[in-house]
C-alpha cells in the first residue's frame, strides 16, 4: 500500500493547485465578461460596422475560454494523491510551466494576426469592416491571454523555487 506523501510534498501540491485554480477563475471571469458584454453589444451593432465583428469574435473567444476554464477547473485535485513523489511533482510542475509558456507564444501569434488583419482591412475593398473587427478582437483577446499566460508562467516558475528545496 502506497504511503501518504510527506507534508512538504502535500503542501507544495496544494499550493500549486490553488494557484492554478485562481488563474482559471480569472480566465472564467474574463470569458463571462466577454460572453455577457459582447453578447449584448453584438445584438445592438450594425452588421456593416467593424464593431459587430469585434463583438461577435469576442463572444466566440468567450465561449472557448469558458470551456477551457471549466475543463481546467474540473481537472483540479483537492486531495493530494497517495504515493505522490517529488519526481512526479517536479514533472507536473514543468508540464504546467511549459503549457503556459507555449500558450504565451500562441498569444503573440494572435496579436500579430490582428495586426495582419488590420493591414488587410486597409488595403482591400472586400469587407474591410469584418477584417478590422476581427483584427481588433484578436488584439484584445491575444493581449489579455498573453498577460494571463505570462503571469501564470511567472507565478508557477517562482513557485518552483520551493520545489528545489524538496529535492535536497
Amino acid at each position: 500500500m502506497p504511503l501518504p506523501p510527506a507534508p512538504e510534498i502535500a503542501t507544495f501540491f496544494q499550493a500549486r493547485e490553488l494557484l492554478i485554480g485562481r488563474g482559471l477563475a480569472v480566465l472564467a471571469a474574463w470569458a463571462l465578461l466577454n460572453l455577457i458584454g459582447s453578447g449584448y453589444l453584438v445584438r445592438q451593432a450594425d452588421r456593416r460596422l467593424a464593431r459587430y465583428y469585434f463583438h461577435g469574435m469576442n463572444v466566440m473567444w468567450g465561449a472557448i475560454n469558458a470551456a477551457l476554464a471549466c475543463w481546467g477547473i474540473l481537472q483540479l485535485h483537492f486531495r493530494v494523491p497517495v504515493g505522490l513523489t517529488v519526481a512526479e511533482l517536479f514533472r507536473t510542475q514543468l508540464f504546467y510551466e511549459n503549457l503556459f509558456l507555449l500558450n504565451a507564444g500562441l498569444d503573440v501569434a494572435y496579436v500579430m494576426t490582428g495586426y495582419y488583419l488590420r493591414a488587410q482591412a486597409a488595403s482591400t475593398g472586400q469587407r474591410p469592416e469584418r477584417l478590422l473587427g476581427f483584427g481588433q478582437a484578436l488584439w484584445v483577446q491575444g493581449g489579455f491571454l498573453l498577460v494571463f499566460d505570462a503571469v501564470m508562467w511567472i507565478a508557477l516558475h517562482w513557485q518552483s523555487r520551493e520545489l528545489f528545496t524538496l529535492l535536497g
